[in-house]
């Protein structure tokens, strides 16, 4: 014993941490370790599935903001046809209104020329009247009057002829 050390008791101690490491590690050391290694493969697995979460949301994301750009093109396709479709509505009125005013001018008109001409056909009655009257008494006796009407009325179209040429 020249260090201080009793080797009966130094290897029993031995044998006895031999046996409680080996117990330890049969018992102790393998359960813990299988149950670190499955907590890890469920973190891993768990941070996998976060992982595959996150590309979904990001292809999620993705796909929204395509669909929102779409819907966005859609209304802004579907403002410019109702714009156009307003003007061409417009314009379709403004065409109407004036074929209505073209109507409205031309009755006007061909009821102002009737409305002349039947003037004209009562001024030419009267004047041929009046001419007669004149003549009558010009000469003092009864003439026929269909018969002077008729010449009147061929020297008024005859003068009228003229006029046109």
């Amino acid at each position: 014993m020249g260090l201080g050390l009793d080797l009966p008791l130094f290897v029993g101690q031995l044998v006895s941490f031999l046996i409680l490491l080996g117990l330890l590690t049969f018992f102790g050391y393998k359960p813990i370790r299988k149950m670190l290694d499955e907590r890890a493969n469920r973190i891993k697995q768990g941070m996998e599935q976060a992982e595959a979460t996150k590309q979904e949301y990001e292809g999620a994301k993705v796909a929204v903001q395509e669909q929102i750009s779409k819907a966005r093109e859609e209304g802004q396709a579907v403002i410019s046809q109702a714009a156009q479709i307003g003007d061409r509505l417009k314009e379709e009125a403004r065409q109407e209104a004036r074929q209505e005013a073209q109507v409205i001018v031309e009755r006007t008109r061909v009821e102002v020329e009737r409305e002349r001409d039947k003037a004209i056909d009562d001024l030419r009655k009267e004047f041929v009247d009046t001419s007669i009257l004149a003549a009558e008494k010009v000469i003092n006796e009864t003439l026929d009057k269909e018969r002077h009407r008729r010449l009147i009325e061929e020297a008024l179209e005859e003068s009228a002829t003229f006029k046109k040429n």
